[in-house]
């Protein structure tokens, strides 16, 4: 089945804000405190209203910035920041930023809003938070960019607000999870390709994309150590997740083996374990996304994600896709991408 014709994007973004929907009321909650709210956790119901949260809401700015740099030219850093910067500055100062946003975002947004500053100077350099990759999902999905620009943009989108190289290498690695899977990457050699990945990238710093951003931080000597600290946490909570999937525990919280998802890899981390428990049943997988310890919205928002692209736009119910919040335009970027 070729990516058009499963529809890869159009199911990640429907799964993407499935996820963020469904583990919305479970966030800042432990697992006993979820089971006596929802029942048991195979059974957990999409909420009425789907209401999502900042995880969606930055996703759709990034993919606007998208679509108007693409509007605008070939992909180049410039012509991609300003449109991204102008979406990020617009959804801080909206009446519908209410749902629970990250400090770090926030912050970041505020010192974007002043035109007259470079955006370096806002990035958040020493923030990793799961804010820099939950958004990430539209830069794995839209057709024909090199593996130069997926990486630059992506690592580019997380810098504007979380400026710290894990969560930069987080970023990249989510998208080209997202990619792969979209593209029919077999899921049991998935973790290898994403090592794999992370260690050719390990010490590749995009000053193409990035200029001089690594300079604001007084941890390292050279770009190149700046990256690499970045990538090894990435490929330490990668051995995390392979260890945890060699003795498959489906019933037992991912965050305990693989973290709470508060973080950028551990988000990434604990969502690919999520979808791999149940990679044919992309329900039980946000479910048990869900029903976590940790940063729960933005780990289901993810494992939607995987599961979309890896099963297509076919993998959700009607009835659940039907009444997600912002679904026409979240159709609208994949029926884009799609085609």
């Amino acid at each position: 089945m070729t990516t058009a014709t499963k529809r890869a994007a159009t199911g990640a973004m429907t799964g993407l804000a499935l996820g963020d929907a469904l583990g919305f009321p479970t966030e800042f909650n432990d697992v006993p405190s979820i089971l006596a709210k929802t029942g048991p956790w195979r059974r957990m119901a999409l909420p009425r209203p789907a209401i999502v949260t900042d995880d969606t809401q930055m996703t759709l700015a990034l993919a606007r910035g998208m679509r108007t740099a693409a509007e605008r030219g070939p992909l180049a850093p410039l012509r991609l920041t300003r449109p991204v910067r102008e979406e990020f500055v617009e959804w801080y100062r909206s009446p519908e930023n209410n749902r629970a946003p990250g400090r770090t975002c926030m912050v970041a947004c505020s010192l974007l809003a002043r035109p007259d500053r470079d955006w370096r100077d806002a990035s958040q350099v020493g923030s990793k938070g799961c804010g820099a990759n939950m958004r990430v999902v539209p830069v794995g999905l839209v057709p024909g960019w090199t593996e130069e620009e997926r990486a630059g943009a992506a690592q580019l989108q997380s810098a504007l607000t979380h400026g710290h190289p894990t969560a930069l290498a987080a970023s990249d690695l989510t998208a080209h999870a997202v990619y792969l899977l979209a593209r029919g990457a077999e899921v049991t050699g998935l973790v290898g390709l994403l090592r794999s990945y992370a260690l050719d990238n390990r010490t590749r710093y995009h000053e193409r994309w990035l200029g001089d951003l690594w300079q604001r931080t007084t941890a390292d000597a050279t770009p190149e150590s700046y990256m690499a600290r970045g990538w090894d946490e990435c490929l330490a909570v990668l051995d995390r997740l392979s260890a945890a999937l060699r003795e498959p525990s489906p019933e037992t919280d991912p965050c305990l083996t693989t973290g709470d998802g508060w973080i950028a890899e551990e988000a990434l981390a604990t969502a690919l374990h999520c979808f791999l428990l149940f990679p044919e049943d992309p329900l039980t997988a946000l479910r048990r996304a869900a029903c976590t310890a940790g940063d729960s919205d933005s780990i289901a928002c993810l494992t939607g994600a995987f599961a979309g692209a890896h099963l297509g736009a076919d993998a959700w119910p009607r009835d659940w896709e039907g009444r997600i919040e912002y679904r026409d335009e979240l159709l609208a970027f994949g029926t884009l991408w799609d085609a």
